[in-house]
C-alpha cells in the first residue's frame, strides 16, 4: 500500500514519462514508415493510372527487349544511345499497353488462344518475319518450325541441359514475340471497334463532293497586317488577359519542364598531344606493315576494330574503313589518316580479298568423349559412315542431337569482339566447303561433323587489319582545362556574374529551354544523368556544381532560370506572352483595316484603298487558299469564297491569319469528276479517323502518367 501511495503521489510525473515514451515509440514507427515510403518511392521509375512501375520490373522489360535486339541484329553489344532508345521504346510501349488494357477491360475485349493461333497459321504478321522460324524456300513464317523448336526445347531441358541453354535466348525471344503479338492484336481490336463508331452518310458525302470539286476563280485584294505599323496599335494588359483566357487551352502542359542557362567546355587535344599521337601511329604503321600475323599489333594498339583473322563483308567495318577497301591492293596498307567524323586516326592493311557466300545452310553433329582422343575416334567412325551413305539426321539422333539444317549469315559472327582458333576453323569450313561436302573438324575438346547443304549470295569478303584510335587529349591538357573552368565556377556563383565574366575566360553562356525529364542528355552531352537530376531538384536562381561529363571530355555548369509546372503556362511566360501579344496585335490591325475598308463595293475601290491585287484560281472550300501577298494559308478566305455567288463582290472584309481580304468571284465551275457516294463516304470516314487518331494522347492525358526514369537511367 505504501508503494501504491508513492506511485499515486507522483502520478503527474509518471503520466508525463509514459506519454513521452509512447510518443517516442509512435514517432519512431512513423519515421520508419516515412523512410520506408521514401525508399519505395526511390525505386519507382514511373506511374500509370496510379500503378507504380518498379525499377527492377522495368529493367526486366529493358533486358528482354535488349535480348530481342541482339538476336535480330546478330550483335552482342549495343551503344549507350541505342540502349537509351530501347528504354524509350520499352517505356512508351508499356504505357500504351496499359492505356489499351484499361479500355479493353472496361469493354470486355480479350485475345483468345485461337485468335493468336490464327495469326501464327496465317504467318504474314511483320513481327513473325523477324523470327528464326521463316521458311527459306517460301519466305513465310513456318508455324511447324516453331512447334518443332518448342518441342525440342522442352525435351532438351530434361535430356540435354547444355543444348537447352543454347536454345534459351531464342526461346526467350519467342516468348517476347508472342507477348507482343497478343498486345498488338488487342490494340487492333480496340482500334477497329473505335473506328466502327465513326460513320458517314450520303448527304455528308454529297457535301464533301461539292466542297472538293466546286472551283472558284477570284480577283483578290490583300491587306497584310504588316502594312500597319506596330506603333499604330495600342495593346493593354486587359487585352492580353482577355486573349489569354480565350486561347488558354493551347497552353496546357502535361509534364513539368525547366529552363536553364549553362556554360560548357569541351576539352580538345593540344598540339603536343597530337604530336605524341602521330609518333605512336608511325610506330604502329611500321609494325603492321612488317607483321605476318597482325593480331598482336592490333591487340596491343587497343584498336576500336578487332582483328578476327577471317574474311568479313564491308558491313563489319566502320563506314570510313569500308569505303577504302576496294581501292587498296591486297598486302598494301594506307594511313595513318584522320577521320574528323569520329575523331580518330586510322591505319588499314588489306590481308586478303575473296568471294564467299553471305549465307550458308549446314547441319552438324558435336562429338564428345571421355578424352579428346575418344571423341576423335567416335567422330572418325561417324564421318566414315556418312561417307558410306549413312543418313545424317539418323546418326545425329543416335547421339542425342537433331541434325537439322540451319542457316548462318555473315552478320551473325563477323561483328564478334574476338574469335578463338576453334571458331575460326568452324567459320572457315562453313565458308569454303562445297555444297554436300562433309568435314570432320578437330576442336580442342571435341570434334564437329559439319556438312554444308546450301550456299547463297556470293559476295566480296575482306580480311583486314585496322588500327583505329581516338585523337585524345593528355592528362596535363585536361588538368589545365579543368583548373581554368573550376576557377570560373568558383568565382561566379550567380547567373549575373557568369554572364558578366564568361567572355574573360573564353567561355559563353548559352540557353536551353523546356528540358523534360524524359530526355537522356542535358544539352546533348553524354553522361549527364547527375546534371539531369539536379535540374529537376533545383530551385530558380540556383547554380549547379561543376559536372565532368561527356566522354570524360566535357565540363559543365548550369543555372536554373525557370520552372514550368504541369498545368497551364501562365500569361507572364515569355513565349506565351509574345504569342498572345502578336494575336492581339493582329486582331487590332484587322479592326483598323476592316474599318478602313468599310463601304468598299468593287475591286477598283479595293485597289484604291491600297489592296495588293492578284488573280487566284481553283479556290475550293475543302482546301485553304494560299495567298502570295501575305505568305499564308487562309481557311477563312476559302469559306467566304464558297459562300459568295458567281459575279458577286465580297459582302464584307475577311479577317485571315496574316491579313484582311476583299474579293470578286469571277467564275464558278464543277470539276469533271463523277460523284460516287460510297467512295466519298469512305473518304469522310478515313478523314474522321485521322482526326480521331489523337485518341492515344487523350487516354495518356487521363492516365496521370509520371515518368521518373531520369533518376535511374
Amino acid at each position: 500500500m505504501a508503494a501504491l501511495g508513492k506511485i499515486r503521489s507522483r502520478g503527474v510525473i509518471l503520466i508525463t514519462v509514459i506519454g513521452f515514451a509512447l510518443f517516442a515509440f509512435i514517432a519512431e514507427e512513423m519515421f520508419r514508415s516515412c523512410d520506408s515510403m521514401r525508399n519505395e518511392s526511390r525505386q519507382q521509375v514511373g506511374e500509370v493510372f496510379g500503378e507504380k512501375v518498379n525499377v527492377q520490373d522495368f529493367q526486366k522489360l529493358v533486358d528482354e527487349y535488349t535480348n530481342v535486339m541482339k538476336v535480330t541484329q546478330g550483335r552482342e553489344n549495343l551503344t549507350d544511345r541505342e540502349l537509351n532508345q530501347i528504354k524509350d521504346v520499352v517505356w512508351n510501349t508499356y504505357v500504351q499497353n496499359k492505356l489499351i488494357e484499361k479500355e479493353a477491360k472496361e469493354l470486355g475485349l480479350t485475345v483468345t488462344a485461337k485468335e493468336l493461333q490464327n495469326v501464327l497459321t496465317e504467318g504474314t504478321n511483320p513481327m513473325l518475319m523477324q523470327t528464326p522460324f521463316v521458311n527459306q524456300q517460301t519466305g513465310r513464317f513456318d508455324v511447324n518450325a516453331l512447334q518443332k523448336f518448342l518441342a525440342e526445347y522442352k525435351q532438351a531441358q530434361t535430356v540435354n541441359p547444355q543444348m537447352a541453354e543454347q536454345y534459351r535466348s531464342i526461346y526467350n525471344f519467342w516468348i517476347f514475340v508472342e507477348k507482343s503479338l497478343r498486345q498488338q492484336i488487342l490494340a487492333q481490336k480496340y482500334q477497329t471497334l473505335f473506328a466502327g463508331c465513326i460513320l458517314s452518310n450520303p448527304v455528308s458525302a454529297k457535301i464533301a463532293y461539292n466542297d472538293e470539286n466546286q472551283e472558284s476563280n477570284i480577283q483578290l485584294a490583300a491587306y497584310p497586317y504588316t502594312s500597319v505599323k506596330d506603333d499604330d496599335v495600342k495593346v493593354s494588359d486587359s487585352d492580353l488577359k482577355a486573349k489569354y483566357d480565350e486561347l488558354k487551352p493551347r497552353f496546357k502542359q502535361y509534364e513539368e519542364s525547366r529552363d536553364v542557362k549553362y556554360v560548357e567546355l569541351q576539352v580538345l587535344p593540344s598540339q603536343a598531344d597530337r604530336a605524341a599521337l602521330d609518333k605512336t601511329f608511325k610506330s604502329y604503321a611500321q609494325d603492321l606493315q612488317s607483321a605476318e600475323d597482325p593480331s598482336e599489333v592490333v591487340r596491343k594498339s587497343a584498336s576500336y576494330v578487332a582483328y578476327l583473322g577471317i574474311p568479313q563483308t564491308k558491313n563489319a567495318f566502320p563506314s570510313d574503313i569500308a569505303a577504302r577497301l576496294d581501292s587498296i591492293a591486297v598486302g598494301s596498307m594506307v594511313g595513318p589518316f584522320e577521320n574528323k567524323a569520329d575523331n580518330t586516326l586510322n591505319i588499314v592493311r588489306l590481308m586478303s580479298k575473296t568471294q564467299l557466300p553471305d549465307s550458308v545452310q549446314f547441319r552438324a553433329i558435336q562429338v564428345g568423349g571421355a578424352t579428346p582422343e575418344a571423341a576423335r575416334k567416335t567422330a572418325d567412325s561417324i564421318y566414315t559412315a556418312l561417307q558410306g551413305g549413312a543418313d545424317f539426321e539418323a546418326l545425329a539422333k543416335k547421339y542425342g542431337q537433331t541434325g537439322e539444317k540451319t542457316w548462318i549469315t555473315s552478320a551473325q559472327y563477323q561483328n564478334a569482339p574476338s574469335m578463338d582458333k576453334d571458331t575460326k576453323a568452324y567459320i572457315s569450313a562453313l565458308n569454303t566447303s562445297a555444297v554436300n561436302e562433309t568435314k570432320n573438324l578437330q576442336m580442342a575438346q571435341f570434334n564437329l561433323i559439319l556438312q554444308v547443304t546450301d550456299r547463297k549470295a556470293m559476295t566480296d569478303k575482306y580480311t583486314v587489319a585496322v588500327v583505329k584510335k581516338p585523337i585524345e587529349f593528355s592528362k596535363d591538357t585536361y588538368s589545365a582545362a579543368y583548373n581554368k573552368f573550376s576557377q570560373f565556377v568558383s568565382e561566379n556563383q550567380s547567373l549575373e556574374a557568369m554572364e558578366k565574366n564568361a567572355a574573360k575566360y573564353g567561355l559563353k553562356v548559352q540557353e536551353r529551354n523546356d528540358i523534360r525529364n524524359s530526355e537522356h542528355y542535358v544539352v546533348g552531352i553524354n553522361g549527364t544523368r547527375d546534371a539531369m537530376k539536379w535540374i529537376f531538384e533545383a530551385e530558380e536562381g540556383e547554380i549547379s556544381p561543376l559536372y565532368e561529363c561527356g566522354e570524360n571530355d566535357h565540363l559543365l555548369v548550369l543555372a536554373m532560370t525557370k520552372v514550368h509546372k504541369t498545368g497551364y503556362r501562365p500569361l507572364d511566360d515569355t513565349n506565351v506572352k509574345d504569342y498572345i501579344k502578336q494575336e492581339v496585335m493582329n486582331d487590332k490591325k484587322a479592326e483598323l483595316l476592316i474599318g478602313k475598308l468599310n463601304g468598299v463595293k468593287n475591286m477598283a475601290e479595293a485597289k484604291a484603298k491600297g489592296g495588293k491585287i492578284a488573280t487566284v484560281e481553283q479556290v475550293t472550300f475543302a482546301a485553304p487558299v494560299f495567298v502570295q501577298a501575305t505568305g499564308a494559308s487562309e481557311p477563312a478566305l476559302s469559306g467566304a469564297v464558297a459562300a459568295t455567288a458567281q459575279g458577286k463582290f465580297s459582302s464584307h472584309a475577311v479577317k485571315g491569319n496574316a491579313g484582311v481580304y476583299l474579293f470578286q468571284v469571277n467564275s464558278k465551275k464543277m470539276r469533271p469528276v463523277k460523284f460516287d457516294a460510297k467512295e466519298y463516304e469512305q473518304r469522310l470516314k478515313q478523314k474522321a479517323l485521322q482526326y480521331a487518331g489523337n485518341f492515344m494522347s487523350e487516354l495518356y492525358a487521363k492516365a496521370n502518367v509520371k515518368d521518373n526514369r531520369y533518376l535511374f537511367f
